[in-house]
């Protein structure tokens, strides 16, 4: 076997020790290299083949893909305004430089090897990293793409701090977006509860309904992009009112960024609405 294959079934980056272990000698490496058949990560760590992005630059920072660069790489939702890669190195492993460093390392438990943690330690590591909103969301999108078992979120559970761990009861497998997840959450710190996914006829489905009249929609960065799905989003607003609700619709900036206006009208239409029903 030469040394690209023998790291091919490795996972697609493996340590001088585990390729010597392997039959292939630290020679053979030194050629490989030479001539480009396999990556010189670092000292001691080599590459082959087609790896994931961020893998290679977790393994020259000394471990694997985790927290929220993980999450991403499952295809889940995440909280983060400002990306950066996130990498499990143990509780005692040292990191390594290399260009254009500003990794974050994350040392819980366990022994890191390279390639990607796991989504459920991935979910518990951006629990502590990111903090409740970010965790909240990225859980109930993997539960809405099915990525979790009830295994799974159990072990979930069990992992989290303490006071994480009301978030995961909670939470609901049909969250349309991490923006309904994070407006929910926020709402329900407020006690104000929401009806999720709520069906109107001639409508289709809307995210939420407060006080049993007011729709929210929450429009994503990329969904609601463009003329035509402006002039849909007219019409189910046009349908809704003629059905008696009143929609307040919001978009990714306004969530994230600009939460507190988005409270005062949430607020100021209940007032209202309560005013009015006296």
């Amino acid at each position: 076997m030469d040394a690209a294959e023998a790291i091919r079934m490795l996972g697609g980056i493996a340590r001088t020790s585990q390729l010597c272990a392997q039959g292939t000698t630290r020679l053979r490496l030194a050629r490989a290299a030479e001539r480009g058949a396999v990556d010189r990560i670092r000292p001691g760590v080599y590459a082959a083949g087609v790896l994931a992005p961020g893998v290679r630059t977790a393994a020259a920072h000394g471990g694997e893909l985790a927290c929220a660069s993980a999450l991403r790489h499952f295809g889940v939702w995440v909280l983060e305004p400002a990306p950066r890669l996130h990498v499990w190195v143990g509780p005692n492993a040292r990191t390594h430089a290399h260009d254009g460093c500003r990794c974050i390392t994350h040392r819980d438990g366990g022994a890191a090897s390279f390639g990607v943690v796991s989504l459920t330690r991935a979910l518990v590591q951006c629990a502590s990293c990111l903090g409740a909103e970010a965790f909240f969301a990225a859980f109930e999108s993997a539960w809405a793409q099915g990525l979790l078992t009830a295994a799974d979120r159990v072990e979930i559970r069990s992992d989290l701090l303490a006071r994480f761990r009301w978030l995961v009861d909670i939470a609901r497998p049909d969250a349309g977006s991490g923006l309904e997840s994070l407006l929910r959450l926020r709402l329900l710190r407020l006690g104000i509860a929401l009806a999720c996914q709520v069906p109107i006829p001639r409508v289709g489905r809307v995210d939420f309904v407060l006080a049993g009249c007011i729709v929210l929609e929450v429009d994503g960065r990329d969904n609601h992009d463009g003329p035509s799905q402006r002039h849909r989003d007219l019409v189910r607003d046009a349908e809704a009112a003629a059905a008696g609700y009143e929609t307040l619709r919001f978009d990714y900036a306004l969530v994230v960024h600009d939460w507190p206006r988005v409270e005062r009208a949430i607020l100021a239409r209940l007032r209202d609405r309560t005013a009015a029903a006296r």
